[in-house]
């Protein structure tokens, strides 16, 4: 039986369902994959155009920096207060969450602003886009890049300074 042989029931928009309910914006990932893709290959085409030897190896401190910048990165998109009207166009305020973020939700409509606005809600999702741009500027720029991580990387060791300081708090005042 072939897609266009399936009861009406099981098909989504003109597309054989995904999943039971529908609700999987098949369509709406691959366009993300492929501006992801797009922006890869364009990465690379400007670092060969530059002249940009790729390093033979990543020290291993510069993996850990960039590492530590991804996650902060990630966070700050999709879960920050202050980049809300990032997230606004494709999601709804959920609730607020400790230390300054919030739950996003995706909002509904076509399938590649329902996408989105999964990225844009998903730390994990966002980590891919996240370390790209990290790693495609330290391709393009080392020095800037790990200025630019180093700074994500003292904001991350200062959010766990405060979450170490409010759980001595805590735990001081019995």
């Amino acid at each position: 039986m072939t897609a266009d042989d399936e009861a009406p029931e099981h098909r989504c928009h003109g597309y054989r369902r995904y999943d039971e309910r529908g609700t999987v914006p098949l369509a709406g990932y691959a366009t993300l994959a492929t501006a992801f893709a797009a922006a890869t290959g364009t990465l690379t085409v400007l670092a060969r155009r530059r002249g940009v030897t790729l390093p033979e190896r990543v020290p291993p401190w510069d993996v850990l920096l960039l590492g530590v910048a991804t996650y902060k990165t990630a966070r700050l998109l999709t879960k920050a207060k202050i980049t809300g009207f990032l997230r606004a166009p494709v999601t709804r305020r959920v609730e607020d969450a400790k230390a300054g973020e919030v739950m996003d939700e995706p909002l509904g409509g076509n399938a590649v602003k329902q996408a989105v606005g999964e990225l844009v809600t998903c730390p994990f999702c966002a980590s891919t886009w996240s370390a790209t741009g990290l790693v495609g500027a330290y391709v393009l720029a080392p020095r800037g890049a790990r200025l630019v991580g180093a700074a994500l990387s003292a904001m991350t060791l200062a959010d766990w300074l405060q979450y170490a300081w409010t759980w001595t708090q805590e735990n001081a005042e019995g």
